[in-house]
């Protein structure tokens, strides 16, 4: 059986499930440094306008969101299952993961110290976040590819990413003017968010999971969806499917380059730029991985990716939970109020090597933590299907 052909009978690209943990590993790495004041440059994100390599997690995600999409549906119509059915059960889903997201923002939930009380972290809950715009995406994702042909998810791919570039440049923000694009508060998605969000957003006046900038980040999902019909598309063989991955990944990186000149890369606001650019990016390391992983069984170091790819949600709401519960956790050291995080910190971590090298080295750990989870779980067929 190959692989492609396994798919409709419920075999799980392993090289899929490697990347998608991967991704986790990396997106967990670059939210839980030991201090903020000390991180590498590759893992901060661009100021504004540039990317990095910490750049290409988000859009890594939701690229893998439309490959799991293709594959998922195409195994569950072989079994019978119908596109109301499936309709029915990817908008539950979405509203799960978009839940998880808001229960992440809210946490924790109550207050203790001065008097019991909500908390204002649920009080002044932020509604935009990494899980609910994967929900969003997802859920729309879905549906285009349930109900309409490939061709017209390609043009809406290239509508929605002309149409967001035409309203960021050419829509005027009142005090600011039309393509006002160089700071975060001055451009049309932070203005939109601004008057529906308003104060439920990451920052007061701007929102990197905003509203308008999900129009292209559903784009880089598409992106994902296309890539999961070559897959499964019929080849002449294992070495065109590939070829044909590395081909379009590289076109996509030209144009999105290219279109950097006039629209530049920016994670922030999702510029067209960027979704094409890091879609390209996604492209190739996926074909990388299936090359080496499906095609020549090349196995034997992946079973820590798989083993965070086949729980990933959980893993990184998991993450989230821990990561503010150490930062909330505090004692009293020498008359002073400290956190457990900047206890460990200090007294483990930065007392054996420099503070850019200790902070690395706690998110490291941090990985291993949830990698022996991810692990524990994987080897007891334990998957927590959102």
């Amino acid at each position: 059986m190959s692989t492609i052909s396994g798919i409709s009978s419920g075999k799980r690209l392993v090289s899929l499930d490697f990347f998608r943990g991967a991704t986790v590993a990396a997106m967990i790495l670059v939210n839980n440094p030991g201090s903020w004041s000390h991180i590498y440059g590759p893992l901060k994100h661009a100021d504004w306008h540039g990317w990095t390599p910490t750049d290409l997690i988000f859009p890594f995600f939701l690229f893998i969101v439309g490959v799991s999409i293709v594959l998922a549906f195409t195994k569950a119509k072989a079994k019978g299952a119908n596109d109301k059915d499936l309709l029915n059960k990817t908008l539950i889903r979405a509203l799960k993961i978009f839940g998880l997201g808001l229960a992440l923002a809210a946490f924790p939930y109550l207050t203790f110290s001065p008097e019991f009380g909500l908390h204002p972290s649920l009080i002044d809950i932020r509604i935009p976040g990494v899980l609910q715009r994967i929900a969003i995406c997802y859920a729309i994702g879905a549906i285009l590819f349930l109900y309409t042909k490939p061709k017209t998810q390609m043009i809406t791919l290239a509508s929605l990413l002309l149409g967001y570039w035409a309203l960021m440049k050419l829509i005027p923000v009142p005090g600011f003017g039309a393509g006002a694009i160089h700071s975060p508060d001055s451009n049309l998605a932070a203005y939109i968010d601004q008057l529906i969000l308003g104060s439920h957003m990451w920052k007061q006046t701007w929102d990197p999971e905003g509203l308008l900038s999900t129009i292209p980040a559903i784009a880089t999902t598409l992106v994902g969806i296309w890539t999961g019909r070559m897959l499964v598309a019929d080849h002449k063989s294992e070495e065109a499917r590939t070829l044909e991955f590395f081909k379009w990944g590289f076109i996509l990186i030209i144009i999105g380059y290219c279109w950097s000149w006039l629209f530049p890369i920016n994670k922030n606001i999702w510029t067209s730029s960027y979704t094409l650019f890091t879609g390209g990016q996604a492209i190739c390391i996926f074909g990388l991985s299936y090359w080496f992983i499906d095609v020549k069984q090349r196995t034997k170091y992946t079973d820590w990716g798989v083993a965070f790819g086949i729980n990933a949600i959980t893993v990184f709401f998991l993450s989230g939970i821990v990561g503010r519960l150490v930062i909330l956790i505090k004692f009293n050291v020498g008359g002073e109020t400290i956190a457990l995080k900047t206890w460990l910190f200090n007294n483990v971590f930065n007392a054996i090597n420099s503070p850019i090298n200790a902070s690395i080295l706690y998110a490291i750990v941090w990985i291993i933590m949830f990698w022996l989870l991810a692990r524990w779980m994987k080897n007891r067929g334990i998957i927590i299907k959102v």
